[in-house]
Formats: structure tokens, C-alpha cells, sequence
């Protein structure tokens, strides 16, 4: 498996590179990939069944990676007026092959991200919605220096559905370049996801116990990513391998602590979550 893996990478990163040598690429780059699928969890917390989509999509080693991990997943329990109660949630897992010196690979789970728990009694799992969301244009000086990557947004959204702070959590670069020009490309492209998101607007919820809340906490990924002729393009295709470099975590002061837990790259393009309101895994995951 692990040769296999660096067969990946190989192919990935002949053209990753833009400043750093070879021995810089392979300390900084990780691959990794998207997966999404769903949990039932039972009134305990243990975890009764899981489905990944699409498996016959994803690698084989993928696969077995999530099967033997997923059996060691507990959760804290979901309770409805008072008593705990089975629940379902979709799930997003980030797995990831990193370097482990000597030419040698190995895969994990990196991050996860659990969607708002539904039951029987409450089966729509209701939250703040999408209005308004504008996507961000593709900074012209990252396009020209072909630099992509995806910036993870979180905002604060009051009563209005109007966004009243907003700052990039995380940036991860699709490119590997000195410390200098990857702080540079990060502010560039967190600059313009910050520039669209501070203008976009929410539906809050209008009934349930979230309708009565002030204000409420939302995480969107942005993703700017070129064509190898400079255009536009979309996301990683679902069970493909992605190079990329993964920027440090920034957690802003106006985050509460539940809501600065989890993996905020567990997330899909285009996603849209409350924070803090997932599914609690309270177990660790495998690690990478």
C-alpha cells in the first residue's frame, strides 16, 4: 500500500512545486481526499452502522482504512426531551497520505466533520440556511501565477441573516513555495473569499429552539482552483487524489470553544455548516 502511495504522490507532485526543491516538497505536501457518506448512531453513543458513498470510487485501501477505524467511534449521545435517542448525521472524512521519511507513505483519517444529528422525533435537523452567496472573483494576481487553493471561511450571522464577522480559518495551497510567498498567497486568496463572504446573507431559522437565538456561527469552504490552461475549474473529482499544503489553523476571538472544535478541511466545496452543532465524535480519530 504505502508503494502505491508514493506512486501517487510522484504523479502529484511533478507539478506542485513552484520554489522549493524536492526534499522541501516532500516535508510540506500531503494527498489526500473527500470522502462523504452518513452515521447512525445508537442512544449510547456507539456508533450502529455507517455508508460511504460511492465506494466502488475510492481507492480499496480508503476503504479499509475507514472499516477499521469507524468501529471505535463513539459519540456523545443525541438526547431529546430527556432521553437519548438513536440518531443519524451525514459525514465528511478528510484521509490523507503523508510523508514518513525514507521514501514511504501512510494513510489516515485526518479530520472528520459530523453533520447536525436527526432522530424519528426531530428528522430534519433544522438550522440557518443559505440566502444569498455570491461567489467570490478569482484574485487576477493568483491567477496569473497559476496559485490555487481553498480558503475556510467562518462567520458570524445576527437575527437579519446579514454576516457581522467573518475571518479565514484556514488556507491550504494547492502549490508549495518558501514560507514567504505561501503567507503572500494565502492572505491573497483569503482576502478575496473575506471580500464576498462579509456581503452575503443567511435565512435563519423560524421555528425549533434555534429560531430564539441572536446570533448564529457558519463555516463555508471556498475553493479557487485553475485548469492547467488558467481557467476555472471545479473541485477535486470525488475518490481522486489532491496535492495540497495544509496552512495553519486560525481560530478567531468571537468563536466560541465548542465551535472551534473539529476539522474545518473535513468540509466539501460549496458546503455550507453551523459550527458547533454536529455530531460529537468524542473519541479520536486514527490519525495520519
Amino acid at each position: 500500500m504505502k508503494r502505491w502511495l508514493l506512486g501517487v504522490f510522484c504523479l502529484l507532485l511533478s507539478g506542485a512545486a513552484l520554489a522549493a526543491g524536492a526534499d522541501a516538497v516532500r516535508k510540506r505536501v500531503q494527498a489526500s481526499m473527500l470522502v462523504s457518506g452518513a452515521v447512525t448512531v445508537a442512544p449510547d453513543g456507539s456508533l450502529k452502522s455507517y455508508v460511504v458513498d460511492h465506494p466502488e470510487q475510492l481507492p480499496a485501501p480508503v476503504v479499509a482504512l475507514i472499516a477499521r477505524d469507524a468501529p471505535r467511534w463513539r459519540f456523545a449521545p443525541v438526547v431529546r426531551d430527556g432521553e437519548a435517542v438513536l440518531a443519524k448525521a451525514a459525514m465528511s472524512l478528510r484521509i490523507v497520505a503523508m510523508p514518513a521519511g525514507d521514501g514511504k507513505y501512510t494513510l489516515g483519517i485526518a479530520g472528520s466533520h459530523f453533520g447536525q444529528p436527526a432522530s424519528n422525533d426531530d428528522p430534519t435537523g433544522r438550522t440557518i440556511g443559505a440566502k444569498q452567496r455570491q461567489a467570490p472573483a478569482y484574485p487576477r494576481d493568483a491567477a496569473r501565477a497559476h496559485v490555487s487553493g481553498t480558503v475556510y471561511v467562518v462567520m458570524r450571522v445576527n437575527r437579519t441573516g446579514v454576516v457581522d464577522e467573518e475571518a479565514a480559518e484556514q488556507v491550504n495551497l494547492d502549490e508549495v513555495g518558501s514560507d514567504v510567498e505561501m503567507r503572500h498567497w494565502r492572505t491573497v486568496l483569503a482576502d478575496a473569499a473575506l471580500n464576498a463572504a462579509r456581503h452575503w446573507t443567511f435565512a435563519p431559522p423560524t421555528a425549533g429552539p434555534e429560531a430564539a437565538r441572536s446570533a448564529w456561527q457558519v463555516r463555508v469552504p471556498i475553493t479557487f482552483r485553475l485548469s492547467e490552461w488558467g481557467h476555472p475549474e471545479p473541485a477535486e473529482k470525488y475518490g481522486d487524489w489532491h496535492a495540497y499544503v495544509p496552512g495553519p489553523r486560525n481560530t478567531p476571538p468571537w468563536m466560541h470553544e465548542r465551535s472551534s472544535s473539529g476539522s474545518a478541511d473535513a468540509l466539501a466545496a460549496g458546503g455550507m455548516v453551523e459550527v458547533g452543532k454536529g455530531l460529537q465524535l468524542i473519541t479520536p480519530l486514527n490519525g495520519a
